[in-house]
């Protein structure tokens, strides 16, 4: 499918099929012989331009462009008027109505493609940015603005967006009992459709956390509870995301939690690092699913670090991805550092094929204080 429709509103059969059979080339076209089937033409699909005539019967070329401009879903759909009246007044009626182009009859093809491809652009470069502010946007909504500051203890995230990314999400929760709920997720997809739906998800979950917490402090019932909402929920129903759910116990130096088939954690000692096994499955596959958790000890100086697949899928020097056990093997490479994440990121990028990373990225590092 071409990635820009445009619709060319014409009662001359001859100019119409001329316009549709170039156009065609480049973009996809569909048509109306005058205004009132172009508004229902519209009411299918709306278009990324319209190039119309002034001049034809039922509904001429402004009446189409007013009903448009009257529209908040239509009016910023850039218009060209093509018209054999070239007379100054009709020139002045069109551009008073925020018509963006006008060129008159006999018009030399060329001339007309060059326009459109200005024209549509814009379009992009307008959407672009629109795009990328948004995006920040909910990038920022997805993630806290501070940690818990807890005694003998670090937690630290670091997240990187990129336009063409997911749906990356930290948060966390303090329980009554003075204890945490760390949530980690990635929510399938790509681009602003992910972020809005991590979004919505953040807020469900955050939700469900105030309410569960009243009742169990059980990562695995909790998972169970979400899983049911996103296959209930209508809004929701069609979302699948991969999730971690921590209940740190910072007195108890514990961490429980249940895995949906994220990204496995790796907890770090003095003496190595382990990659924990344990996942379920993703959310929202599958109903009535029973989810498992595991409990590891916090002893003095160990760190646990999960992350989003923006690391493991890294593509490296050799051409591969950076994988499990790359991010492992740098990760005990940063353990000592001050700076951990920083430490690990810079040991990703030092064997990337690029200077960048090249997705959405989420990396957050607990760890306990040696004594």
């Amino acid at each position: 499918m071409a990635e820009h429709t445009i619709l060319v509103v014409e009662d001359d059969s001859t100019v119409r099929e001329l316009l549709k059979y170039r156009l065609g080339k480049h973009y996809e076209v569909y048509t109306a012989t005058n205004g009132k089937e172009a508004l229902d033409q519209i009411e299918e699909t709306i278009p990324d331009l319209i190039i119309s005539d002034i001049m034809m019967p039922k509904m001429d070329g402004f009446a189409l462009q007013s009903a448009l401009q009257a529209d908040k879903n239509t009016r910023v759909i850039p218009f060209i008027f093509l018209t054999a009246r070239a007379d100054e007044e009709a020139r002045q009626q069109g551009e008073r109505k925020g018509v963006d182009d006008y060129i008159t009859k006999p018009f030399d093809m060329e001339t007309l493609l060059s326009r459109v491809e200005r024209l549509l652009e814009r379009i992009d470069m307008f959407q672009n940015q629109l795009d990328a502010e948004i995006g920040r946007d909910f990038s920022n909504r997805l993630l806290p603005d501070h940690t818990p500051d807890i005694d003998g203890y670090e937690l630290d995230f670091h997240s990187e967006s990129r336009q063409q990314g997911g749906g990356d999400l930290f948060d966390w929760t303090e329980t009554e009992k003075g204890t945490y709920f760390l949530t980690i997720g990635d929510v399938m997809g790509k681009g602003l459709r992910a972020k809005f739906y991590a979004f919505s998800f953040l807020s469900y979950v955050r939700g469900t956390l105030h309410t569960l917490l009243e009742e169990s402090t059980s990562p695995a019932a909790l998972m169970g509870e979400l899983n049911d909402m996103l296959l209930n929920d209508d809004v929701l129903e069609d979302t699948f995301a991969t999730f971690l759910l921590f209940h740190w116990d910072p007195h108890a130096h514990t961490v429980t939690y249940a895995n949906a088939g994220h990204c496995r954690p790796v907890l770090m000692t003095p003496d190595g690092a382990t990659v924990h096994e344990h996942s379920d499955l993703i959310l929202g596959l599958e109903e009535d699913i029973t989810f498992s958790e595991v409990s590891l000890d916090l002893d003095p100086g160990t760190a646990l670090l999960s992350y989003t697949d923006g690391l493991t899928e890294q593509h490296t020097q050799e051409g591969g991805m950076l994988g499990e056990d790359g991010v492992r093997d740098l990760a005990v490479d940063a353990y000592d550092d001050a700076s951990s994440i920083q430490a690990l990121l810079d040991g990703v990028l030092s064997q990337s094929a690029s200077d960048s990373f090249e997705d959405d990225l989420l990396v957050v590092w607990l760890k306990r204080l040696a004594e």
